[in-house]
């Protein structure tokens, strides 16, 4: 299935706009009188009443006493913090809290259960459109946190790494051998084994990334993600087809010994 669409507003921001105006309305008050009140422009208001921009704490105090909602306004602020995850990654970090296994192959990127703060903040820096200060520092908190799934000891996390995500810093070059180090760390874990993809030649790999799962239900189900959309399967064959892909790409990656041997070289060039 495919989750979330990166194009629409977050539903918090419709609907909290959308009860700003019916109180509005009700209490006959003007968006020029609620935008003059709170120091707001006519266009500033509609949008935030659209939902095509966050309500403010600002404006929904204003409109909960002009309008007298009694504090119903103001109480939806608790619901506009920024989300954890992007919305179509939600249904998968579900899956993963729980998972007993996880495969990920990423040929560009370091996975983000590898990932230093350094990386994840750099990365969140270049998101375009532009992420707020508050979104940037909700998703490095939560992506950090989702680093711990790796201490339990019980789950098993297999990652194959491009190597051209090794060799491009997203960071200044000594944030880059911090994250270098960090997968050498991460691969002496007993319940992590972390394989380079050498560059050079054709593999099923280069058709993009992907994170195989198994659930204490032992289903598998599989996630590919892209530049605005995430699609979890659950369907048979298409895992299937997945899975063979990954055992190809991890006989054909060097092994763990290769890998944190390269690692390390690559740290000690920088």
């Amino acid at each position: 299935m495919t989750t979330g669409n990166p194009s629409q507003p977050p539903m918090t921001w419709r609907y909290c706009g959308n009860q700003m105006k019916l109180w509005r309305t009700r209490a006959g008050v003007s968006r020029e009188q609620v935008g003059e009140e709170a120091g707001y422009e006519y266009e500033t208001v509609k949008s935030m009443e659209q939902g095509r921009r966050k309500p403010t704490l600002r404006l929904l105090q204003v409109a909960d006493e002009m309008c007298g909602a009694g504090g119903l306004l103001v109480a939806a602020q608790d619901y506009l913090k920024p989300e954890k995850f992007v919305s179509y990654s939600q249904d998968f970090m579900r899956y993963e809290a729980e998972a007993i296994t996880l495969s990920s192959y990423q040929p560009l990127l370091i996975p983000g259960l590898l990932q230093t703060d350094e990386t994840v903040r750099a990365l969140l820096n270049a998101h375009w459109p532009p992420l707020d200060d508050e979104t940037i520092e909700q998703r490095v908190a939560a992506r950090l946190a989702r680093q711990r799934l790796l201490e339990k000891q019980t789950k098993a996390f297999s990652f194959v790494i491009g190597e051209a995500a090794l060799r491009h810093p997203v960071d200044n070059t000594e944030a880059h051998k911090r994250q270098l180090h960090r997968l050498l760390e991460a691969g002496e874990q007993r319940n992590v084994t972390i394989q380079v993809m050498p560059a050079g030649g054709a593999h099923p790999g280069l058709d993009g990334p992907f994170v195989m799962l198994e659930t204490p239900e032992h289903e598998h189900p599989a996630y590919e993600e892209g530049q605005t959309t995430g699609v979890l399967h659950a369907d048979p064959e298409k895992v299937s087809i997945i899975a063979q892909r990954h055992a190809m790409i991890a006989r054909q990656a060097l092994s763990p010994e290769e890998s944190a041997r390269f690692i390390r070289e690559l740290a000690e060039e920088l």
